[in-house]
């Protein structure tokens, strides 16, 4: 691998630095570094034949920067994370294929305690802040602890799959590289990585890619807004005025007037001020007030699409829009769009990513997973009561199946998969089902109850 990690640090070196001075030219040079900028063969760069290496992603300083600026984006971010990092891992049995009980073991301990001090609610937060920002989180383990990889710093080293005919079939992949600046890269086989991509880039055949990247123009408007209200702020909260003078007025006692007016009515501590003038002064409004460029319902669109972008519904981060239909009805439904659509997601995807990072009891594939245990996450409460309603209507289901007479097996199959055809039934009935007199199953008479039962 030598040639390899001397061809990733020549391509480093090698790169040209290119100013920035605009939203648009780091948006246009972000587009072009993730491959949306003209044609792109996968988005894979080749190092040597056989092998390629998916780019890293360049836009996790950026975005983070986006992270702690912008307060729509950081509401976004925290309420996800919030959320995320509140479930534990657990084993999962499989019962035949399907989900059965969960329990814990030691083996679990590299994600409860990932480094001294941390837990798994750290481990999570750190994941999903690494997947919002870059789309990619990577983990791996080292000595006691689970370290993380700077998502920017690790390229997904490719090799092309030949087929015995001839042709590629795409690309396998082969490990990571991971280098930190100025230090010797560092090449991990992917069973030793755990990575983390929930939304994959179209462009890459492993790559994440962040749900930040197809909103940087709204967030461009964002920005901008905000600079607007500040602007329209220190200069008095009010629109835009031209002062006219007569012609007469030479151009230093101009600059006096224009200094003086300057003074007593610039800055939101002149706001609202009575204005006066001398003769000859002319005082006209241009431009448009808050209300009348309807600001609140321009900005609320933009964080309403973000938030869209987000997965997570405006009335939960409390974003104008939302808050706007806000009841105790629809926050329900916004809780439940947020944890079924995107949250639980995000867990199960977790927990797949993870899962070779630890040793499940008795090996992979001997009917044990590792997976996500949310039945202590607070903003699942209300998921916790419909399960049990439902658990209630389902042996409900289950007595009056065996009162019928079917076995309980069979009804205990049924529903689990839904598939009545599963239904055995023992030949007996119940007594009100029967003819008095009549004999059951057996042959055997019934046997009358005894006096004083």
């Amino acid at each position: 691998m030598t040639s390899l990690w001397g061809a990733v640090r020549a391509r480093a070196r090698g790169g040209e630095a290119r100013g920035i001075s605009t939203i648009d030219e780091y948006a246009q040079l972000l587009q072009e570094s993730l491959g949306y900028s003209g044609w792109s063969p996968l988005g894979v760069t080749m190092t040597q034949p056989g092998l390629a290496a998916e780019k890293a992603p360049s836009d996790l300083p950026g975005y983070a920067q986006a992270f702690a600026t912008n307060p729509v984006i950081w509401a976004l971010m925290t309420a996800r994370q919030a959320v995320f990092s509140a479930t534990r891992f657990q084993w999962q049995r499989l019962n035949k294929g399907r989900p059965s009980e969960m329990f814990g073991t030691d083996d679990l301990r590299p994600l409860e305690r990932p480094w001294l001090g941390g837990t798994t609610q750290d481990l999570l937060a750190r994941v999903i802040q690494d997947a919002d920002l870059a789309g990619n989180a990577y983990w791996t383990r080292h000595g006691e602890d689970t370290v993380r990889l700077r998502p920017d710093w690790v390229q997904i080293i490719l090799e092309r799959r030949e087929h015995p005919q001839g042709g590629v079939l795409g690309w396998r992949r082969y490990g990571y590289l991971y280098q930190e600046p100025g230090e010797e890269p560092v090449f991990l086989w992917p069973e030793e990585v755990a990575h983390f991509a929930p939304v994959p880039d179209p462009l890459a055949p492993y790559r994440g890619m962040s749900w930040l990247t197809p909103v940087i123009r709204e967030l461009q408007n964002d920005n901008l807004m905000a600079a607007h209200k500040r602007r329209f702020m220190e200069n008095a909260a009010t629109p835009n005025l031209v002062v006219r003078l007569a012609r007469e007025v030479s151009p230093e006692n101009f600059a006096k007037f224009k200094a003086k007016m300057d003074a007593g009515h610039r800055g939101v501590e002149n706001a609202y001020k009575t204005l006066y003038l001398g003769g000859g002064a002319d005082v006209s409004v241009v431009g448009k007030d808050f209300q009348q460029l309807d600001f609140s319902t321009v900005q609320g669109a933009g964080e309403t699409r973000m938030a869209a972008a987000a997965g997570v519904p405006p009335i939960i981060v409390g974003l104008s829009e939302g808050l706007k239909a806000a009841t105790y009805s629809n926050y329900g439904q916004a809780r439940r769009r947020f944890a079924d659509g995107t949250v639980h997601p995000l867990w199960q995807n977790a927990a797949g990513s993870f899962e070779h990072l630890v040793a499940p009891p008795g090996g992979l594939g001997r009917g044990v997973r590792l997976w996500y245990d949310a039945r202590d996450v607070p903003f699942l409460r209300e998921d916790a009561k419909d399960a049990a309603e439902i658990q209630g209507l389902q042996s409900r289901t289950l007595r009056q199946l065996v009162d019928a007479g079917f076995t309980p097996a069979s009804a205990q199959a049924v529903l689990a998969s839904s598939d009545w055809s599963l239904l055995e039934h023992t030949g007996l009935y119940s007594v009100q089902l029967q003819k008095p007199g009549q004999t059951s199953g057996d042959g055997a008479a019934p046997t009358p109850p005894e006096e004083g039962t």
